[in-house]
């Protein structure tokens, strides 16, 4: 367990706002290790403040970009993250500011959240994760009935917000490759280009 809030990868700066996430995918990292690069990605607990992440930030060498991306749902702390990023950007306007995504925000919230986000955020990558429900059910595991749909609703809010906006799958997971056209197909549908992210087998080491 740890507090580690910031963390670094690859030379560019990473925000870690929960361990909670409404999916329980079959291919996180999570389940097979504790740490990115040697940094624990467990919190003790949840009840920091956005005080307590941007005392983190500052002990880093800031990067070109900044990404809300940990080993939980950035947007469940949709306050905390609204007020670091309203940080970043009035202290540290050239860096771009990007969050990764379920995209079940609209759903828990009960509202679309989006305009929220709008001059906060640069880019935002959703995780499409399959060309239908059943597929995307196998590899995501959701927490609640009708999350294809709402994950799809919510790149395309995204989209029409002017963020830009990327869908992403994870291709070959334990041999699995998924159809690539077909789920490009359904990302510029929504407005949304396609990211294709290789499964990293033991995650980063």
């Amino acid at each position: 367990m740890s507090e580690t809030l910031v963390y670094s990868l690859d030379g560019k700066i990473y925000i870690n706002l929960t361990n909670r996430c409404t999916n329980s995918c079959i291919f996180c990292l999570r389940n097979d290790k504790d740490d990115v690069c040697g940094q624990d990605m467990w919190l003790d607990n949840e009840n920091f403040t956005a005080e307590d992440v941007i005392s983190q930030l500052k002990n880093f060498e800031m990067s070109s970009e900044i990404t809300f991306c940990g080993y939980g749902e950035p947007l469940l702390k949709l306050d905390i993250l609204k007020e670091v990023a309203r940080y970043i950007k009035t202290n540290y306007p050239g860096i771009k500011i990007r969050i990764n995504t379920n995209g079940h925000a609209n759903y828990v919230y009960k509202r679309n959240i989006v305009p929220e986000l709008v001059g906060l955020v640069d880019m935002i990558s959703v995780s499409l994760n399959g060309m239908s429900e059943a597929e995307y059910n196998e590899f995501s595991q959701p927490k609640f009935d009708g999350a294809y749909d709402e994950v799809k609703k919510f790149i395309k809010c995204c989209s029409e917000a002017g963020i830009k906006t990327v869908a992403s799958i994870v291709d070959g997971y334990k041999g699995r490759r998924l159809d690539v056209q077909k789920c490009e197909q359904i990302a510029n549908e929504l407005g949304a280009t396609l990211r294709v992210r290789e499964w990293i087998q033991n995650g980063y080491s």
